[in-house]
């Protein structure tokens, strides 16, 4: 969708994240993140890192302590 114009219709936290609703060409309602769109500036590390990062350190601290949560909790069906 690179480079298309949406249809905003409204901008707000669904589903825990900043999104965006717009009219698609059917005239169905749809979602994406306002993060994939230019409605913001580009943030700090994206326009420093230029496209030679994979990954935020943000997300990969994140992603981090998410698998230490899942790794302490105990398997289901074991006693």
């Amino acid at each position: 969708m690179s480079g298309q114009k949406l249809a905003l219709v409204s901008r707000g936290c669904h589903w825990g994240e900043d999104r965006v609703v717009y009219r698609g060409p059917d005239g169905v309602l749809r979602t994406i993140a306002a993060a994939w769109t230019d409605l913001d500036p580009p943030d700090e590390f994206r326009r420093v890192a230029a496209g030679r990062a994979a990954f935020r350190t943000v997300d990969l601290l994140a992603l981090c302590t998410l698998l230490d949560r899942l790794a302490l909790r105990p398997e289901r069906g074991k006693l």
